[in-house]
């Protein structure tokens, strides 16, 4: 038997026992603790992030990448890990998927493509109809709701994107929202602000001195940015299994909607106090990073999170930037101690 078939051998060898059990339970009861099997679709930030957390509770967690490399990096840890190419996906991952008990689905839509599993919403019915699967969430993101004028949103705002991959997000929840109720399971959209932690941060951007990409250059222009430490997504997806939320949108946001020219100041004055005269800095690039057009209020809103708190009961780790970026200041080590700055 090829090794190809033994791993398949082996994943089908769970699917009598799956079932499902809310995800913040610990695994101190006699159940075994393959009863629990998570398989992340896009094992990017969020996603690895939580498979680490499912993985240290005794979760059996599986996923995808579209890196070979990757891959590689993430079988090391101990994930059983499939590629994934968006433009040509091998659909023997549905039998994978069929074994599990609960799917996040953390990938964006391609310009052109859609989500590239979606799509093929029927051959996605006929395989799961009769699975194991019992939950599924889809992250998705408060640009789904597209220019407030700067007023708050919640969950019943009208969604009116404004750029062609908000739209394909705002077409992706829909259908799998539809999916989780033609399958009959718990089926619920995170509608995430910016995502950031350790490694993917002001802090981060400024000691890398990173050139920004086209879409962080245009957040510089934002009067409001939501944002949400990866942490706090996680213990959020967790509280969303612990009650019955079906067909249910949540925002997933901190408290402070603050703009990315604030969030920069506050990081760059966190470094200069813990490495002082480190950060060679010129007002150009500076400018280039963090200046604001004031006034402009494209796609601008503030997102509320009171449905979050009020009905999943989560009470944030990080309710603001400075938490957030305290918090991954005080875990790194001292990025310049073989620096030649």
């Amino acid at each position: 038997m090829s090794s190809s078939c033994m791993r398949m051998s082996y994943e089908a060898s769970w699917c009598g026992m799956a079932a499902a059990k809310p995800l913040g339970l610990e695994t101190d009861s006699l159940e075994p603790k393959s009863r629990n099997r998570m398989f992340v679709l896009g094992m990017g930030f969020v996603g690895h992030f939580f498979a680490q957390q499912l993985k240290s509770q005794g979760w059996d967690v599986s996923g995808t990448c579209t890196s070979i490399l990757k891959k590689k990096q993430l079988e090391d840890k101990g994930f059983d890990i499939y590629h994934f190419d968006s433009k040509q996906p091998e659909w023997s991952i549905l039998d994978v998927l069929n074994c599990h008990t609960h799917l996040l689905v953390s990938i964006p839509p391609f310009v052109g493509i859609g989500d590239p599993m979606i799509q093929h919403e029927e051959l996605l019915k006929n395989r799961l109809v009769d699975g194991n699967l019992r939950w599924l969430c889809y992250l998705s993101s408060t640009s789904v709701y597209g220019n407030s004028g700067g007023k708050w949103v919640d969950e019943e705002f009208p969604a009116s994107p404004t750029s062609e991959l908000a739209k394909l997000r705002l077409a992706a929840e829909k259908r799998w929202l539809d999916l989780g109720r033609t399958l009959g399971i718990e089926a619920l959209v995170f509608r995430l602000g910016g995502i950031y932690g350790l490694g993917r941060s002001a802090v981060d951007t400024i000691i890398k001195q990173e050139a920004l990409s086209e879409g962080q250059r245009r957040r510089t222009q934002k009067l409001y940015t939501s944002r949400v430490h990866v942490e706090d997504v996680c213990q959020a997806l967790k509280a969303s299994n612990s009650a019955s939320f079906p067909g249910k949108v949540f925002n997933i946001v901190d408290d402070d909607p603050a703009p990315r020219e604030e969030v920069f100041a506050y990081a760059r004055n966190l470094i200069e106090k813990k490495w002082p005269g480190q950060i060679k800095w010129s007002p150009e690039k500076e400018d280039a990073l963090v200046t604001v057009k004031k006034g402009d209020l494209f796609a601008e809103k503030r997102v509320s999170n009171a449905l979050m708190k009020n009905e999943l009961g989560v009470r944030l780790i990080h309710p603001s930037y400075r938490l957030g970026l305290q918090s991954i200041i005080d875990q790194m080590e001292n990025p310049f101690q073989n620096s030649f700055r």
